[in-house]
């Protein structure tokens, strides 16, 4: 098994019939997300049915991956022994330009509410992670 910054390294996540574009894109560094059909409204995380106006037909596109900081924790017990060496860190929610939220770790520079951030990737040897940064100025 691959070590983690000398640790276990984390399981990939299972994707579904809905996440598995959301996870193929994050392979080739794209964030993706479903957007209705009918109503226009992107949304996250990936489901059948559109919460919004239940539309059932949804298309996926590659976005920018870029938003404001809208809320965050820092993790200072580790949750799974694969995380142990890696604590504290930093989980943001990002509040998308495309309108949905979102959760990755904070890659770079330091939470704040309303904090610029664009989205970055973490490539594990089976799976890739999304992450954030946040933007030079980086103020909303």
């Amino acid at each position: 098994m691959e070590t983690y910054a000398g640790s276990l390294s984390p399981a990939a996540p299972v994707a579904d019939l809905d996440s598995s574009s959301f996870w193929e894109g994050l392979r080739r560094h794209e964030v993706r997300l479903q957007r209705c059909d009918d109503c226009g409204r992107f949304r996250f995380p990936p489901m059948p049915t559109c919460p919004y106006c239940a539309g059932t037909s949804a298309q996926t596109h590659a976005i920018p991956g870029e938003g404001d900081i809208y809320s965050w924790i820092v993790v200072h017990r580790a949750f799974a022994p694969e995380f142990a060496s890696q604590v504290p860190y930093t989980l943001v929610t990002v509040s998308l330009d495309e309108g949905c939220r979102i959760v990755g770790r904070l890659e770079s520079g330091e939470p704040e509410f309303g904090r610029r951030v664009k989205a970055c990737f973490h490539d594990h040897s089976d799976w890739t992670e999304l992450r954030f940064s946040v933007l030079e100025g980086g103020e909303s």
